[in-house]
């Protein structure tokens, strides 16, 4: 910039000439140059007020159109972020064969605590405890008025206990969004669908994992994000596993029995349509597993798969279906079973050491005779019996698609004798669980082919190694069957089915060896129509007791028997199985004319 002199010689040298002062030059010039520095001042500062205006004229719109969009917008909580990567939501669904829910996921909120941004630390405890009378005060007020910054109170809560934390108005108290998952049905499959719960957890979600049975078998499926439409589908059916709950719940209660399991298999297919366990639980709520005591006392424990059992005479279809394949024996031939008979230095004696004399080997499955039976066997040979129970799957967990069925190895003896082949031919001496009986019995009744039994729906037959031949089935159905026409499972006979089964009970092993004087496993293994089998029922009560004609019995005959009957008759019509009634001969009516 270019700045004019005060005083200058152009002008000072002409008013001196003239007799003019030049001091009023200087003073003319300094007025002009405060004025021109105040105008640019002036200038300067009106542009600023106007910049001042135009943002607080902004600001003004921008706060005016938050509150009206406030005003217009549903309430929420605020909720606090922690950092964190975000956690996978949504669980696929878990659904029966018909696309019925049985485990679905459900919105809910966890309530947490941020102590520094309470009020009243102390009232907020106080109400808390209202609502929620299993939490500790004493330890609220500790952790709401010390050092802590952040507080878990209740991870899951209900609607009703949001808004009544919500009206103790409290900043502190906040809430988070929360996925859990629902069992819409309760106890209903309890021990299939197994549970869920928290895995890796943060104030706005928490990751659902499963925990038991099919939820943690296909926990990997379920968490997918990709298959969240995409429900799991299982074979059960859900009216026929609630049917078959109550039953046998009212038949272990009236058999005084401490557990009960049952299942429900399709021969063809492997389906499993029902399983069920006693004494069960709610999954919603799964309890702790027991630290201490026998872990099969526990409603956790799943009988069906777990449950490893010596299962007596159910087993000795087995020496007979194998005796007919190998050529040994037909059904009307006679075995020798009069004692005394001695094997290994033991004596094999008859229930209530009855002596049935001379049987066909039909008489034998209908008498339950052990002799005959071992005799039978002993003519099979160990190698031999060995060989036709590994096909039949009784070496190996059962390859049943939940995580417990791993632990139901099967207890084989370290040394197969003569002994041990006797006793396992009347199912002593070996041990197996309920499903490793449903897949043999299945072989027996589809016409000799291995299913492996399943829990997830399948479209058609899935047959596996032929084990024996269409007419060895036909006829070992046969004689199951006349174990229920006129054997020890006569109560099993049910009008309009024709049932087909065998019974057995065994005597309960100590944990320190040997066997309980008056506790069994009673367990009767049947399948329906016997003409045309489409399903095995297998029904085994732990510890059964029950008075009938004036005597204690606990014999699966007069215990497992009757309940499976009325599960059958129960659960066939749901199966869509039509009854095969005999109708009486229309009596012969001879019209006569009156001319």
């Amino acid at each position: 910039m270019i700045r004019t002199p005060l005083r200058p010689l152009a002008r000072i040298l002409p008013a001196r000439d003239k007799g003019e002062n030049p001091d009023a030059i200087e003073r003319e010039n300094i007025r002009r140059r405060h004025a021109e520095m105040q105008n640019r001042a002036r200038v300067r500062a009106e542009g600023r007020l106007l910049m001042l205006g135009l943002f607080f004229f902004c600001a003004y719109v921008v706060v005016a159109g938050r509150m009206a969009f406030m005003s217009t917008s549903e309430p929420e909580e605020p909720v606090a972020s922690l950092p964190g990567a975000a956690i996978a939501m949504q669980r696929a669904d878990i659904v029966d064969r018909e696309g019925r829910i049985l485990a679905t996921n459900f919105e809910t909120h966890s309530l947490y605590a941020q102590p520094p941004q309470m009020v009243d630390p102390i009232a907020a405890a106080k109400g808390l405890k209202q609502i929620f009378p299993d939490l500790d005060e004493a330890r609220m007020i500790k952790d709401f008025t010390g050092k802590r910054k952040f507080v878990w109170i209740k991870k899951r809560i209900s609607p009703e206990q949001k808004q009544a934390v919500h009206d103790l108005g409290d900043p502190g108290l906040l809430f988070g969004p929360r996925e859990m998952r629902l069992y819409p049905n309760g106890k209903l499959a309890a021990h299939i669908l197994g549970g869920a719960g928290f895995g890796k957890e943060g104030v706005n979600a928490a990751e659902v994992i499963g925990v038991a049975g099919v939820e943690k078998q296909f926990d990997d499926y379920l968490r997918d994000p990709s298959n969240g439409d995409k429900p799991l589908q299982l074979s059960l059916d859900l009216t026929v596993q609630a049917a078959a709950e109550q039953v046998l719940e009212g038949g272990m209660r009236l058999m005084n029995a401490k557990g009960a399991a049952s299942i429900l298999m399709d021969v063809h297919t492997g389906e499993v349509i029902s399983v069920v366990s006693l004494p069960d639980f709610d999954p919603n709520e799964r309890p702790r597993p027991a630290l201490t005591g026998d872990p099969s006392d526990s409603p956790l424990f799943n009988r069906a798969v777990q449950g490893v059992y010596e299962l007596g005479s159910t087993f000795k279809i087995f020496a007979a279906a194998q005796a007919l394949e190998l050529g040994l024996v037909t059904p009307e031939t006679i075995i020798d079973t009069a004692g005394p008979m001695r094997v290994g230095g033991h004596l094999i004696g008859e229930f209530n050491g009855k002596n049935y004399g001379k049987l066909s080997v039909a008489d034998v499955m209908v008498h339950s005779s052990n002799r005959g039976t071992g005799r039978i066997a002993l003519e099979i040979g160990s190698e031999r019996q060995k060989a036709f129970l590994g096909a039949l799957g009784m070496f190996d967990p059962t390859p049943f698609e939940i995580v417990e069925a791993r632990g139901g190895q099967p207890l084989i003896p370290k040394r197969w004798t003569d002994l041990s082949t006797v006793t396992i031919s009347y199912g002593h001496g070996l041990s197996a669980s309920p499903m490793h009986l449903a897949a043999a019995y299945s072989t027996i009744a589809n016409g000799g082919h291995y299913v492996s039994p399943t829990i997830l729906k399948r479209n058609g037959p899935q047959y596996g190694p032929r084990v024996i031949s269409e007419q060895v089935s036909r006829e070992a159905r046969k004689m199951l069957r006349a174990v229920v026409t006129r054997g020890t499972a006569s109560f099993g006979d049910v009008e309009g089915y024709s049932v087909g089964g065998k019974t057995g009970t065994a005597d309960k092993p100590k944990p320190q060896g040997g066997y309980y004087d008056h506790k069994v496993i009673a367990t009767f293994a049947s399948m329906f129509p016997t003409n045309d089998p489409k399903y095995v029922l297998i029904l085994t009560l732990d510890e059964p007791q029950v008075m009938a004609l004036k005597e204690e019995r606990r014999t699966a005959g007069w215990t497992a028997v009757p309940v499976a009957a009325e599960m059958i008759r129960r659960v066939a019509p749901l199966l869509g199985l039509r009854p095969d009634i005999e109708h009486d001969r229309q009596a012969a009516i001879t019209l006569t004319s009156s001319h």
